[in-house]
């Protein structure tokens, strides 16, 4: 009988496991060592040995499961809650090296380099229909995150849907690294009150206001992580249905630009984070995905 048939004595532990496990390692690590630099650093590494154990459930249930969509789902879902775990448990560890934040130096970059701040200079284009279409570019991202895995996996099978993961898994903790080692606070916390025409619009407004004030921090921000996973995506779409692609093809355009427009980014952080998805997707090559290893349990 094959060792890839599901067993109730082994689980199965690969690339994107690896990724995901060394990255929650390492934010598990980082919080004793600078422990005086991190407040409430003992519960953050509890929380994060509860994410883990949350995580290796769903790896045991998935690879037990022996029917293919529910093994699917049950991935799938373990990999997108630590993805978003792990990047909303930086919010806590950003400032551990150099213990502020690095602002400045984006501007002065940007401004020597345009003669203006992009953020600021995108005000006179604002209006109403603009701004409707900038919150749904940005806020649509949170549905083709989950879609696009679930349309790969129907269309390409469980190794496609695993070469997806892989790929984001590496786009995230690229992003999350880069919240160490240049921490930026964003356009928003830094030069907020040199806005002078508000972003108003309709439902994606509310949409895209709610997810700035209830699912994000201050920082976070270079590389960008919706320009990052936003391009993985788009190329995962071109290697695997080539339709979608296209489709999308209006939409993460408009996506990289409403990082900027909307104010959740400086540009210099939406190039990185395409620079960040060209690099996990050169590291992550399909062709040479690598096989599971086998870890035997009681």
């Amino acid at each position: 009988m094959s060792d890839d048939r599901p067993t109730s004595n082994k689980i199965r532990y690969n690339a994107t496991d690896g990724v995901l496990l060394a990255a929650l390692a390492v934010i598990t690590f980082l919080p004793i060592v600078f422990n005086r630099r991190v407040e409430g650093w003992g519960t953050l590494v509890l929380k994060n040995l509860g994410a883990g154990t949350a995580y290796l459930a769903a790896i045991s249930l998935s690879r037990r499961s022996g029917d293919r969509v529910r093994r699917f789902f049950l991935r799938l879902a373990g990999a997108l809650f630590l993805f978003s775990y792990i990047n909303l448990a930086m919010a806590e560890l950003q400032l551990i090296i150099y213990g502020r934040w690095l602002d400045e130096s984006v501007l002065r970059w940007e401004h020597a380099l345009f003669g203006v701040q992009p953020t600021l200079w995108l005000e006179r284009f604002i209006s109403m229909p603009l701004t409707e279409w900038m919150f749904f570019s940005y806020a649509v991202y949170f549905v083709i995150y989950p879609g696009l895995g679930v349309l790969i996996f129907f269309r390409r099978g469980e190794r496609a849907a695993e070469d997806y993961l892989l790929t984001l898994g590496l786009s995230n903790v690229l992003c999350d690294l880069g919240f160490l080692l240049y921490p930026v606070a964003g356009p928003m916390a830094s030069i907020g009150g040199q806005y002078s025409v508000p972003l108003d619009g309709h439902v994606w407004a509310w949409v895209g206001e709610y997810i700035r004030s209830h699912w994000q921090f201050v920082g976070g921000t270079i590389p960008s992580p919706h320009c990052a996973n936003a391009t993985v995506m788009w190329m995962m779409a071109f290697r695997y249905h080539r339709p979608t692609f296209w489709a999308l093809a209006p939409v993460i355009l408009s996506l990289y630009i409403s990082t900027v427009y909307c104010r959740y980014h400086y540009l210099t952080d939406s190039v990185l984070g395409v620079a960040a998805a060209l690099v996990a997707w050169a590291v992550a090559p399909a062709d040479t995905f690598p096989a599971a290893s086998v870890v035997h349990t009681r």
